[in-house]
C-alpha cells in the first residue's frame, strides 16, 4: 500500500507542473467543445485531435489524449439532453430521460447531475485503476509468447460480440484491419508485402491517416450526405442546480452506475454501450415509480452517465497494464503511444512509473476541471449548437489535412485518410461497424509477431498454445465467449440490447 501512496504522490509531482497543467487542462477542454457537437464521439475526437499532440513530449502528449478521451464523454450528454442527438452508442440512454427533463425545463438539473455523477465515477474509477494495475502488470510479466497470442486473440474475440450488428460483419471487417496492419515490409524477412509496387506503402499504412479518415472524414461525408443542419431548437438549460429531492433520487444511481461501468470498462471488446444499457435496466427494476423512466426520470440520466464515465475510465486498465485495447478508443491510445515510442503493457509499468502515475493522477486532476468546466460553460455550449453546419465541417476538414500533413509531411496520407474516409461512409451505410477494423489493424502485427515468437521458440510446434496454462485458460474463454454468443437465446437477447 505504502508503495501505491508513494507513485501516486510521484505521479501528482509531476502532474503539478505549469506544463502537464495546462495540456490536462487543453485536453479537457478540447474533448469537450469536440464532444459537444452532435454525432462526434470520443472515437471521432480523438482521431481528429490526434496529430496535435505529436509535437509533445510523451508524458504531456498521453495527459492531453486521456483529458480529450473523458472531455468528449462529458460533452456527448450535452447533445443527448439538449438536442436529443446522442454523441456516441453510449450515450442513446441519455436521451431517454435526459431530453424529457430538458423539455420539461428541467435541462440544467440534468446536465448537472449528469456532471456531478461523471465526476465521481471518474474519481472512482481512477482509484480503481491505481489499485488493480500495478497488481495485473505483475501478473502479465508472467505471459510468455503464446499467452500475449492468445490474450489478443480474446480480445479481438470480445470487439466482435460486443460489436453491433451481425457477427459476421464485424468479424470481416476486423480480419480487414488486420491485413491491413500487416502492409509494409516483412520485419523478420524485410520483404515487401500487400504493397502493389506502391512505393509510400513500404513503411505500411498511416496510423494517424486510417484513424482521421476512417472515423473523422467518413462522419463529416456521413453528415453532409443526409443533408443534417443545426435545428437551432435548442431547449434553454435554465438554472444548474439540484434540489434536494434531486439529489436523494440520484445517490443510488450514481453509486450504483459507479459499480456497472467500472467492471463493464474491464471487458474485452469494451463495454460502454452495455454498462449504460444495464445501469438503465437496473435502476428501473429498483425503482418504485419505473413507470416516470423515458418521462423524465432523473435517476435515468445519474445511473447511465456514471456507468458510462466509469467504463471510460477503467478501459485503460488493461491497455496499461497487458497492452490490449479494449475498444476502438483504445486502439487509438494504444496507436498513439507507439508513435511517441511507448509500447503499453506490464513494462509500462516497471520501466516508466513516473509516466504511468503521472497519467494516473492527471485522470483525478482532469476530472475536477471537467467539473469545474462544464457546469457553467453550459451556456456557451448551447450557443456553439446553434452554429449551422455547413460552417462547421470544412473548418474541421482543413484542420484533418493539417494535422495529418504535420505527422509526416506526406500528401500521400492525405489522400490515403480520404479513401477511408470513403470506406468508413460505406462500412457505416451497410451497417458495418468500423471499430473492429481499428482494433485489428493494432493487434493484428502485434498477433504476427508473437505468434512467430511462440513458432521459433516451440520450434514449430502448434501444441504450444494449449500446453501453457494461461494460454489454454484464454483460449478456452475465446471459444466459451462465442459458444454462448451463438445460442439462439443468447443470440436473440443480444440483438434486443443493440436495437433498443
Amino acid at each position: 500500500m505504502s508503495e501505491l501512496f508513494n507513485g501516486f504522490a510521484s505521479g501528482l509531482d509531476a502532474v503539478f507542473t505549469l506544463n502537464n497543467l495546462f495540456y490536462c487542462f487543453l485536453g479537457a477542454l478540447l474533448g469537450t467543445f469536440v464532444g459537444v457537437l452532435p454525432g462526434v464521439g470520443p472515437l471521432v475526437t480523438i482521431a481528429l485531435l490526434l496529430p496535435f499532440t505529436f509535437l509533445l513530449d510523451p508524458s504531456a502528449a498521453l495527459i492531453m489524449l486521456a483529458g480529450i478521451y473523458y472531455g468528449s464523454a462529458y460533452g456527448g450528454s450535452t447533445t443527448s439532453i439538449l438536442l436529443n442527438i446522442p454523441g456516441e452508442t453510449s450515450s442513446v440512454i441519455t436521451c431517454l430521460d435526459g431530453h424529457a427533463m430538458a423539455r420539461q425545463g428541467r435541462a440544467g438539473p440534468a446536465l448537472a447531475i449528469s456532471a456531478i455523477g461523471s465526476f465521481f465515477a471518474g474519481s472512482v474509477a481512477t482509484i480503481i485503476i491505481a489499485l488493480c494495475a500495478p497488481l495485473l502488470s505483475s501478473l502479465a510479466l508472467l505471459f510468455g509468447p503464446a499467452d500475449y497470442f492468445s490474450l489478443m486473440l480474446l480480445g479481438l474475440v470480445g470487439a466482435i460480440v460486443l460489436a453491433q450488428g451481425s457477427l459476421l460483419k464485424a468479424f470481416a471487417v476486423m480480419v480487414l484491419g488486420m491485413l491491413l496492419g500487416l502492409m509494409g515490409v516483412d520485419v523478420n524477412s524485410g520483404t515487401e508485402r500487400y504493397t502493389f509496387g506502391i512505393i509510400q506503402l513500404t513503411d505500411g499504412i498511416s496510423f494517424v491517416a486510417l484513424a482521421m479518415g476512417l472515423f473523422g472524414i467518413s462522419e463529416i461525408i456521413r453528415v453532409v450526405s443526409l443533408r443534417e443542419q443545426s435545428t437551432g431548437n435548442v431547449i434553454p438549460h435554465g438554472r444548474v442546480l439540484l434540489s434536494r429531492d434531486d439529489l436523494r433520487q440520484s445517490a443510488g444511481p450514481v453509486l450504483r452506475g459507479t459499480l456497472i461501468g467500472s467492471l463493464f470498462g474491464l471487458l474485452p471488446g469494451g463495454g460502454g454501450a452495455l454498462a449504460t444499457f444495464c445501469s438503465y435496466t437496473v435502476e428501473k427494476k429498483v425503482s418504485a415509480n419505473p413507470e416516470q423512466f423515458g418521462h423524465g426520470a432523473i435517476a435515468g440520466v445519474a445511473g447511465p452517465e456514471s456507468a458510462n464515465n466509469a467504463a471510460a475510465q477503467t478501459s485503460f486498465i488493461p491497455l496499461l497494464t497487458l497492452g490490449l485495447p479494449s475498444n476502438g478508443t483504445m486502439a487509438l491510445m494504444a496507436g498513439a503511444m507507439m508513435i511517441h515510442g511507448i509500447t503499453p503493457g506490464p513494462q509500462f509499468i516497471t520501466d516508466q512509473p513516473t509516466l504511468f502515475w503521472s497519467v494516473i493522477a492527471s485522470m483525478w486532476i482532469g476530472n475536477i476541471m471537467l467539473l469545474a468546466l462544464n457546469l457553467p460553460l453550459v451556456g456557451v455550449w448551447v450557443q456553439l449548437l446553434r452554429i449551422p453546419y455547413r460552417l462547421l465541417y470544412p473548418v474541421i476538414i482543413m484542420f484533418c489535412c493539417i494535422g495529418i500533413y504535420s505527422v509526416a509531411s506526406s500528401s500521400f496520407d492525405i489522400f490515403t485518410a480520404a479513401l477511408f474516409g470513403l470506406i468508413g461512409f460505406a462500412l457505416v451505410a451497410y451497417d458495418y461497424e468500423p471499430a473492429p477494423l481499428l482494433m485489428g489493424f493494432i493487434l493484428g502485427p502485434l498477433m504476427e509477431e508473437n505468434l512467430r515468437r511462440a513458432m521459433m521458440m516451440s520450434r514449430g510446434r502448434y501444441a504450444v498454445f494449449i500446453e501453457e496454462p494461461i494460454s489454454l485458460c484464454l483460449l478456452l474463454m475465446a471459444l466459451v465467449l462465442l459458444a454462448i454468443t451463438v445460442l439462439p437465446s443468447i443470440k436473440t437477447k443480444r440483438e434486443h440490447i443493440f436495437t433498443e
